[in-house]
């Protein structure tokens, strides 16, 4: 059965860039999915105040506002058909408008329809960050984060691996890019945390090895990095174009707390990294 990929496109208040919709077209051609995209754009509720439309004429600053963001999201509809059409991929398209402070559930909402969804993260750009924030912990679906920069594809896959729960629901959803893997390192940082099983990576290394799939386990120390940087960094010297790890966090009301190697995940991307809670 083909893979569904699920791209959430905000527009407001910072648009997404083109290498997010770009990129998300070259991962879904590599796995052979559907892509489909989403661009959410703003609803942004009337100011009653009768001083600022004297003013500063607010009303029409929302619409151009909403105008404008209607414009950038249906060019990054546009070039997703355009690149999936040179791809030889089927890509669907669609818009919706929803409220500020919607944006993040309705991204959340779209994603359970699919396997997999597709975030890009920007330097600085605080509405992709938010919207990946809430999928990753609100849409009980993988998300695989996007740099602005792909690297070459090696068929190398780093898992990085403590024993926990959210580790193996991450294993079981990273699945479809294990078996297409040439190469499977898992990877456990032994001074970060006291791990329950001191051969928790050799263990998990053995039973993918018994599914038929190339994995070898590598226990690693991260030092100082922070645990998020660490990760990235290990996976980087390896040769993986992609992490797959757990996402550490929990929310209240949209109140995130994240663990130390999901912010750092969020905060500085440095490749294609699964995350799954």
């Amino acid at each position: 059965m083909r893979q569904q990929f699920f791209l959430p496109l905000a527009t407001y208040p910072e648009a997404y860039a083109d290498a997010v919709a770009a990129n998300a077209v070259a991962i879904a051609s590599r796995f052979g999915a559907e892509l489909h995209a989403l661009a959410i754009n703003p609803d942004i509720p009337p100011v009653s105040n009768a001083l600022s439309k004297l003013l500063l004429d607010t009303p029409q600053m929302i619409r151009d506002a909403e105008a404008s963001s209607r414009r950038r999201g249906q060019e990054l509809l546009a070039l997703v058909k355009a690149r999936a059409a040179q791809a030889g991929i089927v890509a669907g398209v669609a818009e919706i408008a929803a409220p500020l402070a919607a944006i993040g559930d309705v991204a959340c909402r779209h994603a359970r329809y699919h396997d997999l969804a597709l975030l890009g993260l920007e330097p600085g750009n605080t509405t992709a960050r938010m919207v990946a924030e809430a999928v990753v912990f609100g849409a009980g679906r993988p998300a695989l984060m996007l740099p602005g920069v792909l690297p070459e594809p090696t068929g190398h896959v780093a898992v990085a691996w403590d024993g926990s729960r959210v580790a193996a629901r991450a294993l079981a959803d990273a699945r479809p890019f294990l078996e297409k893997a040439s190469r499977i390192s898992v990877v456990t940082v032994v001074d970060e945390k006291k791990l329950h099983d001191t051969d928790a990576a050799e263990r998990l290394a053995a039973s993918l090895r018994h599914a038929g799939l190339a994995a070898d386990a590598l226990a690693v120390r991260i030092g100082d990095a922070a645990i998020g940087a660490g990760l990235q960094e290990k996976a980087i010297a390896l040769g993986a174009d992609l992490l797959v790890m757990g996402g550490y966090g929990h929310s209240r009301i949209r109140d995130f707390v994240l663990g130390g190697a999901t912010e750092g995940v969020l905060a500085d991307l440095r490749l294609p990294v699964l995350l799954s809670h």
